[in-house]
């Protein structure tokens, strides 16, 4: 018998944008991996969360899906490959005959690969479609929007290494990393705090960050505009301005400093909920450090104004001169895996791989050219919601891989009767999804422990993913399933042998990683841009310049703009969402974790004691939180982490989908849904035990 120790596979966590490496050796059972530490990890140093820690877990669930399935009178069956694919040809083929290739859409996955992502948008694009979008749509897409047409790159400006070791003030807004990203938290930030860097959160929740926060700003949900315009008219009249860098490097100072004029700052205060004294406060300390760094989350972006969220906080940085070295710039946490790669490999309706704009026509005529197609379409397409909402009129067809609309969506029962409007639906997964559910044809995925190829985590670190098992099925590896696609649907080139064919492709058109290799990025990774190979990458973006057009930072002075849905006498709390330590997104792998059910096994909803008091609610028990849209029942959390007035939720749990509730109304620019803020309200639950919630009339 041998005494071999298992091969280590080295590969990236499959959760949070961090990025942590782990080892991964092959268990005893075939398909099953055990965890392995992987101490001289880049990113994380061998340190993992909980929800990394359990990450084996779900590889080989019994709820694998491991076999293609075709519905047929509203029930599955099992299919070949062969079946399957002749059905997705034929209705591809129906769809393009009939109605043009506009009306399909394509949902790319930040919990794929780089490599299956650029699949996926060359599948849409060369099919005649720019109707491609990702589930950053739902998170970041503010961000990327104001980070892109303000600086010129929708990314961290830094890297978590030179935050860690320059930065002296660390401007949280909201974001929660002691919870969302643990080990970027632990490992960078709360180290740098601890050797006296000053931490000031922007949050309206309590949570574990906060303990850490040498300054909390507790503003109202949706009112961050009005608070960081009083941050910035303090800056101005108290000249913390770095005038040298404005004058040399930005564009339209003058203009925010003419809004700001007559600014109430006592008014703004009163808005946020927020002491000024405590506002004035973190605004010296931001203004006058050496280097001061802003980190901002989904509680500024997912707002009908959280483009102009993130703006604001551009505006605080340019006017300080944090931008272009190392400790400084405006840093969004990014949620998933892989949602900055789907994103620099042009999984967007409006970009092009590198974030070239598909009305370029050089980008676009050197894509169609490499790709093999004649040409590409130029108008920006649908965005995730927009191709959602229009299910069964502009869109007949979807392709939906490794995302779960039905649940991340908001307002989501609407969402699932758009669905049910759709022609064709496709969703290629590794368990069987509420969106798998609604399926005309599904087709079996490995999983992360099975795939290979690239991922970019939050501060732009592109590192690999490697195979570690292969759980017994009749499964395909993402890239594998989109390429026998366009080999049947398309006259293009489809013919790629491993992912590495496919990224040697992706840096022909991806000009920030054209100089990237798999051998460089070694188990080391490179931060993009990486331009020609040899380089290294970059850990600080806009050292000498911006990469706008004229090479200027641009100021936007913007104003307050409420919440579209504010509460009122039927609905008198403001209902708010967000993520926690142990559990991920829709919930499709944490819930079939034992590790992280056993720690929190459903959802809650956290009520203040005064109005828990007012409205006879017990800790514990259940409640039926309400919107317009629908009521969920959860167990409320009597707690201080929360305001008076507001009542806060997860969207992690499938029996209690919160998103049901969340209000679908788009910020005009981004188009990302408002989440973080809805009329709603709550009370005990008085129904007999057994009887479902119902959704309450419009």
């Amino acid at each position: 018998m041998s005494t071999d120790e298992p091969e280590t596979v080295h590969t990236i966590c499959p959760y949070c944008g961090v990025g942590c490496g782990l080892g991964l050796t092959e268990g005893e059972e075939e398909g099953d991996v055990n965890l392995a530490r992987w101490a001289d990890a880049p990113v994380n140093e061998g340190a993992l969360c909980i929800k990394g820690g359990a990450s084996p877990q779900v590889v080989n669930h019994e709820d694998r899906l491991k076999e293609p399935l075709i519905k047929e009178d509203g029930e599955f069956r099992e299919a070949s490959w062969e079946e399957a694919l002749d059905y997705v040809e034929s209705e591809y083929d129906r769809i393009r005959d009939n109605f043009g290739p506009d009306a399909m859409g394509f949902f790319a996955s930040s919990q794929v690969t780089n490599e299956e992502s650029y699949l996926m948008q060359r599948l849409a694009r060369s099919y005649g479609t720019n109707n491609v979008d990702n589930c950053t749509r739902m998170c970041h897409a503010s961000t990327v929007a104001a980070l892109g047409e303000s600086l010129g790159k929708g990314a961290m400006t830094n890297s978590m290494q030179d935050l860690k070791d320059e930065a002296d003030v660390y401007w949280i807004q909201g974001a929660n990393p002691a919870e969302n990203h643990v080990i970027a938290h632990s490992v960078y930030f709360k180290k740098a705090a601890q050797e006296g860097a000053t931490v000031i959160q922007v949050d309206p929740h309590e949570n574990k960050t906060t303990r850490d926060a040498d300054i909390h700003l507790r503003l109202k949900p949706g009112t961050d505009i009005p608070l960081l315009n009083a941050v910035l008219d303090t800056i101005i009249e108290n000249g913390w301005y770095d005038e040298a860098f404005i004058n040399e490097r930005t564009e339209r100072f003058d203009e925010l400093k003419d809004k700001l004029e007559d600014f109430d700052r006592q008014k703004a205060a009163d808005t946020a909920g927020v002491d000024l004294d405590l506002i004035e406060e973190a605004a010296e300390a931001y203004a006058t450090a050496g280097n001061s760094a802003i980190f901002t989350g989904m509680g500024m972006s997912q707002h009908t104004c959280g483009t102009d969220n993130v703006q604001n906080l551009i505006n605080l940085a340019l006017s300080t001169g944090n931008l272009g070295r190392a400790g400084t710039g405006v840093n969004p946490l990014r949620g998933q895996n892989n949602v900055q790669g789907t994103c620099d490999v042009g999984a967007l309706p409006n970009v092009l791989p590198g974030y070239l704009d598909t009305t370029n026509d050089e980008a676009r005529a050197h894509a169609a050219d490499v790709w093999g197609v004649d040409e590409l379409p130029a108008e920006p397409g649908l965005t995730n919601l927009e191709i959602t909402q229009s299910a069964g009129e502009e869109i007949r067809g979807l392709h939906v891989m490794g995302e779960n609309p039905v649940m991340s969506e908001p307002n989501s029962d609407k969402a699932v009767e758009h669905l049910k409007n759709m022609e064709f639906l496709c969703v290629q997964d590794i368990f069987m999804t509420e969106t798998a559910e609604l399926a005309d044809v599904v087709l079996p995925a490995k999983s992360w422990a099975e795939s290979e190829g690239t991922v970019t985590n939050t501060d732009r670190r592109v590192q690999r993913m490697r195979q570690a098992t292969d759980v017994p099925g009749n499964t395909k590896q993402d890239w594998e399933i989109l390429t026998e696609i366009g080999h049947r649907v398309l006259d293009n080139y489809w013919d790629f042998d491993g992912a590495e064919e496919v990224f040697e492709e992706l840096r022909e058109v991806c000009p920030i990683m054209a100089g990237m290799t798999y051998e460089a990025i070694g188990t080391e990774g490179i931060h993009w841009p990486c331009y020609e190979e040899g380089d290294e990458g970059m850990d600080y973006l806009y050292e000498e310049r911006f990469e706008t057009e004229n090479g200027l930072g641009k100021f936007r002075p913007v104003r307050h703009q409420p919440p579209k849905e504010m509460e009122n006498d039927d609905y008198p709390f403001v209902l708010s969402t967000g993520r926690i330590e142990q559990h991920y997104n829709t919930g499709a792998m944490s819930t079939r974790s034992e590790t992280l059910m056993r720690v929190v096994p459903e959802n809650f909803v956290e009520i203040h004691p005064d109005d828990a008091e007012r409205l006879g609610i017990e800790d514990g028990e259940k409640v039926v939180v309400s919107t317009k849209r629908g009521e969920v029942e959860l167990k409320a959390d009597v707690t201080d982490g929360v305001k008076p007035g507001v009542i806060w939720s997860t969207p992690h749990f499938p029996d209690a989908p919160i998103n049901k509730l969340t209000n679908d109304a788009m910020d005009p620019r981004a188009k990302i849904p408002e989440y973080k803020a809805a009329a709603g309200k709550i009370g005990a639950d008085i129904r007999p035990a057994g009887t479902d919630a119902s959704p309450a009339d419009d």
